[in-house]
């Protein structure tokens, strides 16, 4: 008898221990164990493809551990919960830009002052996939969001949605990073579709040389004149331009070395958690995250289709100076755009050097999905 009572009280600890730990959570809820596939799926992409990694991988573990059944990592107590009030109160996004200033050279920009233009037809696809939202009934603060994927910035998606729709951040947010990942597959065929072979083939002129003052003068001008426009690009524009400034002043080089590294990897690892974490299964898993994906894929490729056609406007209006493929360089992805615009160029004409062309258009869509931002956020963040 001691022995069967022993077998018993054996078998109750052990009943004990599962019905009070994670696993039997999926017994109630199976759909934690589908996000929990899905987080795995997004490390495999981050660490197997090496799709933007840096993001991607914190991203994807944020969203494993805010799956775990029985945890309180997302109570009001939780590690999570602090992590997650960087994005609340909008700091991280903000940031994240301080450190992107910091590291970009907007020099081929002021060259060639005609590729804001482009940076600004990238912009195509952020009110399109608006107004498509619009028609499939979304709310338009939540259209805005879906939106402005298409400026192929996550900081500022995160920014936008987190004041207009944060119900939806995990999704666009997770959009947002994942299109930018996969730019060299997503961009080349559109490439290929709007743009001749010859137009490939056009190999552009060197840019002029410019001056440290114009440097300096860039990013003072260009906040005082966008903000007073806009006032609500202030986080996004005035932290973009003062890691610029730190840049290229010449006086504060500790200070652009700390914000292009150390912040801007330490950001960078609270804003993946914190945005990962907030795609649980109840929230994640329904028939609209899979409509904003679709819609933010869409939105992606009009922008890439809007540089491209302006691209080759400017080809036409110049007689032949302008490559199109720049174009398509537009939106916001720093420097992985301008890269496969590089790629492409060579692909065509292995004396092709687009890298420095193209730059400009990208730097000008940093600015141009900013302005978007805080334009929507003008229209229906009030």
């Amino acid at each position: 008898m001691a022995i069967v009572a022993e077998i018993s009280s054996a078998s109750e600890i052990l009943t004990g221990i599962f019905t009070e730990s994670g696993f039997a959570g999926f017994v109630n809820d199976p759909r934690q164990l589908i996000m929990m596939v899905v987080a795995c799926f997004l490390l495999y992409l981050g660490i197997g493809k090496k799709y933007e990694p840096l993001l991607m991988v914190p991203i994807a573990f944020g969203m494993l551990m805010a799956n775990f059944p029985g945890t309180d990592l997302l109570s009001d107590s939780g590690l999570v919960h602090y992590f997650q009030m960087g994005v609340n109160l909008n700091i991280y996004p903000s940031l994240i830009f301080l450190g992107i200033g910091a590291m970009t050279d907007f020099g081929p920009l002021i060259a060639r002052p005609s590729s804001m233009l482009l940076g600004a037809a990238a912009q195509f696809g952020v009110f399109s996939a608006f107004l498509l939202a619009l028609a499939l009934g979304f709310d338009p603060n939540v259209a805005a969001s879906i939106g402005i994927i298409g400026g192929a910035d996550g900081p500022t998606a995160i920014l936008v949605t987190n004041k207009l729709a944060p119900e939806y951040l995990p999704a666009i947010a997770i959009a947002a990073y994942s299109y930018m990942a996969l730019i060299p597959m997503i961009q080349p065929p559109l490439m290929k579709l709007l743009t001749t072979e010859a137009e490939r083939k056009i190999e552009m002129k060197q840019v002029r040389v410019v001056s440290k003052t114009e440097k300096i003068i860039f990013p003072i001008a260009v906040a005082i004149v966008v903000i007073l426009l806009i006032p609500d690009t202030a986080p996004l524009i005035g932290m973009l331009m003062l890691g610029n400034l730190f840049k290229e002043s010449g006086v504060t080089d500790r200070l652009s070395d700390a914000a292009q590294n150390a912040l801007t990897n330490i950001v960078t690892i609270f804003l993946g958690l914190s945005v990962g974490a907030k795609a649980v299964a109840t929230t994640f898993l329904t028939v609209q995250t899979i409509m904003i994906i679709c819609l933010g894929l869409l939105a992606f490729m009009l922008s890439t289709c809007g540089g491209l056609i302006l691209g080759k406007i400017m080809c036409k209006v110049t007689g032949g100076k302008v490559n199109p493929l720049i174009g398509s360089a537009g939106v916001s992805a720093v420097p992985m755009a301008a890269r496969v615009s590089q790629i492409e160029g060579q692909k065509a004409n292995p004396k092709n050097f687009l890298l420095m062309h193209a730059m400009g258009p990208n730097v000008a869509g940093v600015i141009g999905s900013a302005v978007a931002a805080g334009f929507l956020l003008k229209v229906f963040g009030a």
